[in-house]
């Protein structure tokens, strides 16, 4: 690479050759946000983010009219995971964890510049998450916050009184697992959402000003009924549901006066995020993976500024109703921090993560496309596909989950991009199991991972058998967490030559998986995934270590040591067997990441050197 910084490089392979293309590192934004993590401040004055510009997800403060952010001091080798303003907006409090951990502590900071984190909960050896919606009281005198300190298999919902330090807790019914959403305007009760599986929620509503009270309880017989937030005069809350519209998720309000449910709007897609400020109503609908915002101020139906194709990732409502805050990702442009001025109907970028290539070379935007499956299943799929003549090689990139969704972002920090500059198209299905298309598709799975699944991946490789764009005897397969067991089961189950694979986090024995998930889990992982005793016979056959000896492809395996989720032994299987046999395989452990990354450093050195593994392979 030349000394200058010459945006095209020529690089030399292992075995001889070269290849010349733009770097990664031109494709790369100034900074990734963490998901969860957006909060407005009480006076709409201030927004308050985590993301990684200076290594890791640190907290920063933003004004809204625009100008510099400014980083709030936070722990050493923390990751910030979410973020809340205190009611009158003197401190925040947020979550983080050590390395990956994901045994997040709940710590209290000012806003003065100089102003040092303190610890306000924290358990040893356990985790504590903030309320989804605010953590707060009114009055900022009690916090919420779920845990599993009293016992590592339950997750509680604990509302502690911040002056005296006392502890009030809401027990979770043998199975499920709870999770706070948040305390009501007037400051009477509070919002749980109770969950047994992703397809199994119901709402629970605490009278705080009665310990003895009993629960309200708000569900459906194996469905869902998942709170999203308080409507904002308190006289009830907010709610998605399979039970309105077909199974899609419909967004819906519950009076606590009546009882009564009612639907608002008759959306055809499912419902994401929603929320109540000053009279205003927001909700966001996801069609087809393209978030569509929607709104309404009393009776009248709001309008908003024509937004790009993209997936709006959190959402906040100003208080006074007078702007929406995103998080919003396209395909075309990193994520940032949009400001919508109601008033006038325009947007406004808060930040921009642009790196430079941006302003000069127009990316590819991504393309949604269905093909058939077996069983009449359609499936839906995002491409990338590169300018020019084809056909081209493809990498069939699997997301996680198994409930997750193909979105049009600025995907992996821009590897998607760079691989189609490089000359490389993208496929990602959303194959059975992926949210967004209703619960009976997502059930559908449920203990039965590498089944029908595995029949959609390979109706994809049909797929691109079909498209003229598509070189079907140069196809990798890449995923990570479920999309690495995914890929794995793809490379030793499907009778395909594929040119190379890449598993990131990724489960290779379904039995020793579900025997070491967290602690709180165990419950929606029998359900979601099986037994590790009593279905140990399917979930070996359906392991892709059983497999592992039809793997011939190159393989690249990434792991983070302190992955709480899918343990290193994952991964050191599936490589110890290929390795034994002679199986070219590259694998990288991170001694100080977890389930994914929360170092700049270690996810750019990944991307780039998955997209010189998969150049290699392909070009």
């Amino acid at each position: 690479m030349s000394s200058h910084g010459s945006r095209w490089e020529r690089r030399r392979f292992a075995g001889g050759g070269y290849e010349a293309g733009p770097r990664f590192e031109d494709f790369v934004p100034a900074q990734r946000f963490q998901a969860e993590a957006l909060s407005v401040s009480p006076c709409g004055r201030s927004v308050a983010y985590a993301a990684n510009r200076s290594g890791g997800f640190d907290l920063w403060i933003q004004p809204l009219a625009g100008g510099p952010s400014r980083r709030v001091s936070a722990p050493p080798r923390s990751a910030v995971r979410d973020v809340a303003w205190s009611p009158d907006g003197s401190f925040l409090v947020f979550s983080a964890d050590e390395e990956g951990d994901e045994l997040h502590r709940v710590y209290r900071v000012g806003i003065a510049p100089e102003a040092e984190p303190e610890v306000l909960v924290a358990s040893p050896g356990r985790h504590c998450v903030l309320a989804v919606g605010s953590p707060f009281d009114p009055t900022g005198g009690f916090l919420v916050y779920a845990t599993n300190d009293r016992e590592p298999t339950v997750q509680d919902v604990a509302v502690r009184d911040l002056r005296s330090g006392d502890v009030r807790r809401v027990i979770p019914e043998p199975g499920s697992m709870l999770v706070p959403v948040g305390i009501s305007p007037d400051g009477r009760r509070l919002l749980v959402r109770s969950g047994r599986s992703d397809t199994d929620i119901s709402a629970l509503v605490i009278d705080l000003a009665d310990p003895e009270a009993a629960p309200l309880t708000v569900s459906v017989p194996g469905g869902v009924v998942e709170a999203l937030g308080w409507l904002d005069d308190a006289s009830g809350f907010l709610f998605r549901t399979d039970q309105l519209a077909k199974d899609q998720l419909s967004l819906a309000r519950y009076s606590l006066l009546t009882g009564a449910w009612e639907q608002i709007g008759a959306p055809e897609w499912d419902v994401e995020h929603a929320a109540a400020e000053a009279g205003l109503l927001v909700w966001v609908e996801n069609q087809d993976g393209r978030s569509v915002l929607r709104g309404l101020r009393g009776d009248s139906v709001v309008e908003f500024p024509e937004l790009p194709d993209g997936h709006i990732i959190r959402m906040r409502i100003v208080p006074g109703g007078t702007a929406v805050v995103l998080h919003l990702d396209t395909p075309t442009r990193p994520a940032e921090i949009v400001v919508i001025d109601l008033a006038t109907r325009t947007l406004r970028y808060l930040t921009d993560s642009r790196p430079p290539r941006l302003h000069v070379y127009e990316p590819v935007k991504a393309k949604r496309v269905s093909y058939p499956s077996e069983g009449g299943r359609r499936i839906s799929a995002q491409i990338y596909v590169p300018r020019g003549d084809g056909p081209f090689p493809v990498v069939m990139w699997i997301h996680g989950g198994p409930r997750g969704q193909e979105r049009p972002v600025y995907a992996r920090s821009g590897l998607y991009q760079h691989l189609v500059a490089c000359g490389v198209a993208i496929v990602g299905p959303d194959a059975t199991g992926s949210s967004g298309y209703g619960t009976a598709f997502e059930k559908l799975i449920y203990r039965d991972w590498g089944g029908p699944d595995l029949e959609d991946f390979a109706a994809t490789v049909e797929y691109l058998k079909q498209a003229p764009w598509a070189d079907e005897s140069r196809v990798a397969v890449v995923g990570a967490s479920y999309g690495g067991f995914a890929a794995l089961s793809c490379l030793s189950r499907l009778d395909h030559p594929w040119a190379a694979g890449v598993s990131i986090c990724g489960p290779s024995n379904l039995v020793t998986l579900a025997a070491a998930c967290p602690p709180t889990w165990r419950d929606a992982v029998d359900r979601i995934l099986g037994d590790p005793e009593r279905d140990a016979e399917q979930l070996r056959a359906r392991s892709p270590i059983t497999h592992a000896d039809a793997i011939d492809a190159p393989l690249y395996v990434i792991q983070g040591a302190r992955d709480p989720r899918v343990p290193r032994g994952e991964s050191d299987q599936i490589v110890e067997r290929l390795r034994a046999r002679g199986t070219e395989v590259r694998y990288d452990v991170f001694p100080d990441e977890g389930h994914g990354f929360t170092k700049r450093h270690n996810e750019l050195h990944v991307y780039r050197e998955m997209g010189q593994f998969l150049r290699k392979h392909l070009l």
